[in-house]
C-alpha cells in the first residue's frame, strides 16, 4: 500500500522533473500548462492501470471456497480493493476537472479566494483547488465542527 501511496504524490513519482520557471515568467504561462497536464495524465494513467490490475486479479482470483474462513478472507480482500479502487475513481474524476481547468484558463488559483496557489504546492498536490491559507482555515473549521 505505501508504494500505491508514493505514487499519489506530485511531479517527482512520474519521473517528471519540478518546473523551473524562467525568470520573469508569467504564472500559469503555457509551459506550466504543459507541465501540469502531463503530470496529472501520467497520474490518470497509473491509477487506470491499477483499475484494470484490479479487475484482472478478481477475476483470477475469484474462487469459490468450500471453507467459510477462507471465502470471507477472500471477501474481505475483494472489499479492500473495491474501497481502494472507488477513492482512485473519484480521484480521477479530480484529475479530469484539474485538466479541465487547465483548457479553461482556470487551474493554479484558489477557488474560494482566486490567488495562485503556486508551482511547488500543485507539484505536490496537482489536484489542489485552494491556496495553503484558505486550506488551513477549511482544516481548522472542519476540526472545530468535528
Amino acid at each position: 500500500m505505501a508504494q500505491k501511496k508514493a505514487t499519489a504524490k506530485g511531479a517527482g513519482s512520474f519521473g517528471i522533473e519540478p518546473y523551473e520557471p524562467a525568470k520573469g515568467e508569467e504564472y500559469m504561462s503555457e509551459g506550466q500548462e504543459n507541465h501540469f497536464r502531463s503530470i496529472l495524465a501520467a497520474w490518470k494513467a497509473n491509477l487506470m492501470q491499477e483499475v484494470d490490475r484490479t479487475v484482472h486479479h478478481m477475476q483470477d482470483e475469484a474462487a469459490n471456497f468450500p471453507d467459510p474462513n477462507d471465502r470471507a478472507t477472500q471477501e474481505s480482500e475483494f472489499s479492500l480493493e473495491l474501497r481502494t479502487r472507488d477513492r482512485e475513481r473519484k480521484l480521477i474524476k479530480k484529475i479530469d476537472e484539474a485538466l479541465e481547468q487547465i483548457d479553461n484558463k482556470e487551474y493554479g488559483y484558489c477557488e474560494s479566494c482566486g490567488i495562485e496557489i503556486g508551482i511547488r504546492r500543485l507539484e505536490a498536490r496537482p489536484t489542489a483547488t485552494l491556496c495553503i491559507d484558505c486550506k488551513t482555515l477549511d482544516e481548522i473549521r472542519e476540526k472545530q465542527m468535528g
